[in-house]
């Protein structure tokens, strides 16, 4: 018999799960590429989390060369070490991803089809640069755009993060892009009620009108209310961008009927 007796071939066995890694101060000190006086002002500072200790023994772990790392990365950026720590301190705050992504409903579809993006905090840092601050970091921690997830962030819609972008690149500042964010949200939700009401009223009033003490919906109603979402997203988006689109020629001609006879005037 072979000298491997065992049936299963030990290299077809499924890998155990690495184990965490930790570190002493001098290890953690030298994987971040920094000095231990560096590491020790950090720490003093409170721009990293305290380690576990054993005893007198202080362990750090892959979270804390995360934090380093990423220190390291907006010192380069040009950020300071207080705008750091106020940014740290907001990212440490924020809301935890699940909280702002939620979980699908088991029952119907999601009417959303946005897709999240994961980044770093200098990975969000390099799409706005200067205007990464603070005071920007917890506004859009606020309305929902960014959340926490581990050591990176989490934004809600690839489309909502490219238009930001976009509208900073041309020189609209981030605070003003999130207050007109903040306001968008406000009348978008006022938009999603109004649906919600028509469709409650008049296509699934024999569902959605049960009193909350009742049987849960039954199969084929669950089907309904899945067909309905699948039928009516695509109407509603069209809805809305139709009238956003006329909304918007209504506002550029009324701004240029202004801005001619402005013109007319200072060529007399």
């Amino acid at each position: 018999m072979a000298a491997n007796e065992n049936p299963q071939d030990a290299r077809t066995a499924p890998d155990a799960p690495a184990p965490a890694r930790e570190f002493r101060m001098p290890e953690l000190a030298r994987e971040a590429g920094i000095t231990v006086r560096t590491l020790r002002f950090y720490r003093e500072r409170k721009l990293i989390p305290p380690p576990r200790r054993e005893g007198r023994i202080a362990w750090y772990n892959e979270h804390h060369l995360a934090r380093l790392r990423t220190i390291g990365a907006l010192l380069d950026r040009g950020h300071t070490l207080g705008g750091i720590a106020e940014l740290l301190s907001a990212f440490d705050t924020g809301r935890d991803v699940g909280e702002l992504l939620g979980l699908e409903h088991p029952l119907v579809p999601p009417w959303s089809e946005e897709t999240p993006v994961r980044l770093t905090p200098e990975e969000l840092a390099d799409h706005f640069s200067e205007d990464i601050n603070a005071e920007n970091l917890t506004a859009s921690l606020d309305i929902g755009y960014l959340a926490v997830d581990g050591d990176e962030f989490v934004h809600i819609s690839r489309r909502l993060l490219d238009a930001s972008t976009e509208l900073v690149d041309r020189g609209v500042p981030l605070a003003a892009v999130l207050e007109a964010g903040r306001q968008v949200r406000a009348h978008a939700d006022a938009l999603a009620d109004l649906f919600a009401t028509l469709i409650r009223a008049h296509i699934l009033p024999d569902v959605l009108t049960r009193p909350a003490t009742a049987e849960p919906p039954a199969p084929h109603e669950v089907t309904r209310i899945a067909e309905t979402i699948e039928k009516l997203r695509p109407l509603t988006k069209g809805v809305v961008e139709a009238e956003l689109s006329m909304a918007m020629d209504r506002r550029v001609r009324a701004e240029l009927a202004r801005w001619l006879p402005e013109q007319d005037t200072k060529g007399e």
